[in-house]
């Protein structure tokens, strides 16, 4: 029996919002992401990436989830590059685009040289003596054996002064230090003068060297010759034409990352 009327109910003590914090964690936590990645951005040399960086941040602090901007930011969207059918992301993408400026900067410091030559060239090319070609170490001049030697000799040809020639006027006209590389193809030569294709494939490239510099005027302490005999074929020397191609003299218009494979030369000290 209940006494003295209908009963009270008691009243319920007030919830505490124990989760309050969650609000100002979020807040430091938003703000420790955007220290992060503006220390990232700063570390960075690439543009692009420093801008996507920067849009990152900015959705951060204006609120987007931050999982989101996150994600965003490690795929490097503006980094992605085509390799080989496979997509190339972040970092590795960006090294690769530099590295793709670099070789653009190396063909560019050459391109005068190869528009001049191919077209002072153009005949000797179209008649098979002469190839020029653009390579990571430079510009490659290259004359095939019989388009300044007799076969098994070192001595170049009258006929072919004019052609080498126009070589020696490009070179006069750019600073670059010139290699002089001599190759043979794989049959062996036993006479008097050569006893190898090493010895041959070098003396070639000194003759033509001499060329350059008593005949034209090309300063000596720029060029260099190396004698390669039949290790660094174009062609297979299993046929007469592969092994036609094989025997010839390069000269090659060094760039900046071909320099580096050449010696260091000491610089002559001023007189006192």
């Amino acid at each position: 029996m209940i006494v003295g009327g209908r009963g009270r109910k008691k009243k319920h003590q007030e919830h505490v919002n124990h989760e309050r914090w969650l609000v100002s964690y979020a807040d430091f936590i938003t703000l420790l992401f955007a220290f992060f990645v503006v220390m990232f951005a700063s570390s960075q040399t690439d543009k692009g990436r420093a801008q996507q960086v920067s849009e990152s941040v900015k959705k951060a602090l204006e609120g987007e989830h931050l999982s989101a901007v996150f994600a965003a930011l490690l795929r490097g969207a503006p980094d992605q590059e085509s390799r080989n059918g496979a997509v190339v992301k972040g970092p590795e993408a960006a090294i690769n685009r530099r590295s793709e400026e670099h070789k653009d900067e190396k063909l560019v410091e050459l391109l005068p040289s190869l528009e001049l030559l191919t077209e002072a060239l153009k005949a000797e090319i179209a008649a098979g003596r002469v190839q020029i070609d653009m390579q990571s170490r430079g510009l490659v001049i290259s004359f095939t054996q019989a388009a300044l030697f007799p076969s098994g000799e070192d001595l170049i040809s009258p006929d072919t002064y004019a052609s080498i020639e126009k070589v020696a006027s490009a070179v006069a006209k750019i600073p670059n230090p010139v290699r002089f590389e001599g190759h043979t193809d794989s049959v062996p030569i036993s006479t008097p003068r050569f006893r190898s294709n090493w010895q041959l494939s070098t003396a070639r490239s000194i003759a033509l060297l001499e060329i350059l510099v008593t005949r034209y005027g090309v300063p000596p302490g720029r060029l260099s010759v190396a004698g390669y005999a039949d290790t660094a074929p174009v062609a297979s020397n299993d046929t007469e034409e592969g092994r036609a191609r094989n025997r010839r003299v390069d000269i090659i218009i060094l760039n900046q990352q071909g320099v580096m494979a050449e010696p260091e030369k000491l610089e002559p000290k001023p007189l006192e």
